[in-house]
Formats: C-alpha cells, sequence, structure tokens
C-alpha cells in the first residue's frame, strides 16, 4: 500500500471515530469471506460498520479522538465495530461472537468512556435506541386506548340493555 493510500485511509479512521459513540474492538482470525459479509450485512442492518483495520494505521487514526485510550486493544487480528447507536454496534457483535468462535471481543469505548469485555456484553443486552423508543410510544398509547374503553363501556352497556328489552318484548 502507498504512502497516499495510507494517509487516506488513516484520515477515513480518524472522521470514523469522530463520528460514532461507541467503537467495540475485536479479534478475528479465520474468519471466511462469507462470514465477515454476512456480519457486515447485520451490522448495516443495525446502522453499524464493521472493518478489519491495520493496527498501525488505526493507532495513528485514534490520536486526537476520544478513543484514544483503546490503542493498547489493537494488537494481532484487529477489526472495529462502530456505531453512532450507543448499543448497535455491541448487540451484533456480542450475538456473532456467540455464534462463531472466530470473532472475541476485545473491549471497546463508549463516548470517553473505556469498556471492557463485560462491559460489552453488558452493553450489549439493553434495548437498542429504537426498541426504547417503540417502548416509549406504547406506553403514551396505552393511557389513550384505556380512556377509549372506558368511553366506550357505557353505551355499550346501554345498547345491550335497549337490546334486551327489545327482545323481551
Amino acid at each position: 500500500m502507498d504512502r497516499s493510500r495510507k494517509e487516506a485511509l488513516v484520515a477515513e479512521l480518524h472522521q470514523t471515530f469522530e463520528d460514532t459513540n461507541l467503537v467495540v474492538v475485536t479479534q478475528q482470525s479465520g474468519l471466511t469471506v462469507q462470514e465477515v459479509t454476512a456480519l457486515r450485512s447485520e451490522m448495516r442492518e443495525e446502522g453499524a460498520s464493521f472493518r478489519v483495520t491495520k493496527n498501525r494505521l488505526a493507532k495513528i487514526a485514534l490520536q486526537g479522538t476520544k478513543f484514544e485510550p483503546l490503542t493498547d486493544t489493537f494488537t494481532g487480528p484487529t477489526a472495529i465495530a462502530v456505531s453512532e447507536d450507543p448499543v448497535a454496534a455491541a448487540k451484533v457483535a456480542v450475538e456473532f461472537a456467540n455464534k462463531n468462535d472466530k470473532l472475541t471481543i476485545v473491549g471497546g469505548a463508549l463516548g470517553e468512556k473505556v469498556l471492557d469485555v463485560n462491559d460489552v456484553k453488558a452493553l450489549a443486552k439493553l434495548p437498542s435506541l429504537d426498541e426504547l423508543r417503540g417502548k416509549i410510544v406504547g406506553l403514551l398509547q396505552a393511557p389513550a386506548g384505556k380512556i377509549v374503553g372506558v368511553m366506550n363501556a357505557p353505551a355499550g352497556q346501554l345498547a345491550r340493555v335497549f337490546s334486551a328489552y327489545g327482545s323481551s318484548e
């Protein structure tokens, strides 16, 4: 890889680190092209991305970002999962690692907070931002549904009374 290509890659990685909220560092050895493609597809569906990195270039790209403390985790065959959603990348990476022994979670960072393996796994168990939004909408709609049910109940009872009165004559 020539120098200008390396510089472009470092700049692109640096921008990725600047724009994201969550970085999950993984080690992957022996993953087939099909497995990596499947993992990338799952990541994209959740709004995250997964890319194999060159450690030396990634360490340079980390300089000056909030994820700079992760520099020491970049050893061996490393790949990163990143997302703006504070849960998405961790959720997909942990689920994939549980199904495939060739991917290992090394650590990560959420904003400026460095996460160890257990922290990343705990983060993966949290509901995603979209799931939380759905729950909030459900909670907001529940009282309205109950009010409609209460308002309709007397009308239904009145209708049954009239029906019973009409059928008795």
